[in-house]
């Protein structure tokens, strides 16, 4: 194990929340700061030190890791006035686990390293699931120095740990990643309710066809949670959106055309035009009970 080290995490939401707390649980010491203080209470409880702004978490930390929501926030935690670049100590490392612009990525790694600080872009899979149970998919970009020192603290939270390439390679990677998930996710919930709408037990057809080739890990996660009409989120309908926008920008910039992407980018639209974008992404199921 390495030894214990002082990490400011920043965003202590669905996922945050249970990452830092294994990371805290392993002997390291927390620095925290959430946009709503109620969302890091468990940590603060065990033993974290909660600040006022993330530059105030990061001016006291070896480590900085975010997991927030959007790219807005996550430009604005590290290169706004007074934020993680500006006040993180020299030599201390950063690693952003939000899912975000790859080119974002590229522009925090280029800040960081005026600054004498290594930054990596490490975006995870896995949802509220496995983050609880460290089971985290986690794909990087940044250097090789930067990736070494970060392992054992990946190790902590996941499993399936890789280095893709510089700066942005994390987040290229997480854009497929995410183009698969928002595809996939049409894919089961169009053969349940077409299922149901030929009046099968949609839950009798998902225990059929779930094992087989039609199997993922959303029909296997998701589906059930639909089936019993549990929308609450592992992942936000607000958030799966904001990743297939900035996978169609970036396919965009390469030249390539996702029109299944597309499809799935307009559904969840309506899932979130009915008011249910802070639902899980399971509410897609919804919709189409509704159509």
């Amino acid at each position: 194990m390495t030894a214990p080290l002082a990490i400011a995490f920043i965003g202590t939401g669905v996922m945050g929340r249970s990452m830092a707390g294994h990371l805290q649980k392993a002997g390291h010491t927390l620095h925290v700061y959430n946009r709503t203080r109620e969302k890091a209470t468990a940590l603060l409880e065990a033993g974290a030190t909660w600040h006022e702004s993330a530059g105030a978490a990061a001016a006291q930390a070896d480590v900085v890791i975010t997991m927030l929501g959007f790219p807005t926030d996550v430009e604005q935690s590290y290169l706004g006035a007074g934020g993680i670049v500006e006040r993180v100590r020299p030599g201390a490392l950063l690693i952003d686990m939000t899912t975000s612009s790859p080119v974002l990525a590229r522009r925090i790694a280029e800040a960081a390293a005026r600054r004498g600080v290594t930054a990596l872009d490490a975006p995870v899979s896995g949802g509220d699931l496995g983050a609880r149970e460290a089971r985290l998919v986690i794909m990087v970009g940044g250097d090789e120095a930067g990736f070494a020192r970060a392992k054992p603290l990946f190790e902590i939270m996941g499993k399936n740990i890789a280095r893709h390439g510089g700066p942005g390679a994390g987040q290229y990677c997480k854009m497929a990643n995410q183009i698969a998930v928002a595809v996939g996710m049409v894919a089961w919930v169009e053969a349940l309710a077409y299922a149901k709408r030929a009046g099968l037990d949609p839950a009798a057809v998902h225990g059929s066809i779930s094992g087989g080739a039609a199997g993922s890990w959303a029909m296997t996660n998701l589906a059930p949670r639909a089936l019993a009409e549990n929308f609450a989120p592992g992942f936000y309908v607000k958030h799966i959106i904001k990743d297939m926008k900035i996978a169609l920008e970036s396919a965009s910039e390469l030249k390539l055309d996702l029109p299944g992407l597309a499809v799935a980018k307009r559904l969840y639209e309506q899932v979130a035009s009915r008011g249910w974008d802070e639902c899980g992404t399971q509410a897609l199921y919804r919709l189409y009970l509704a159509l």
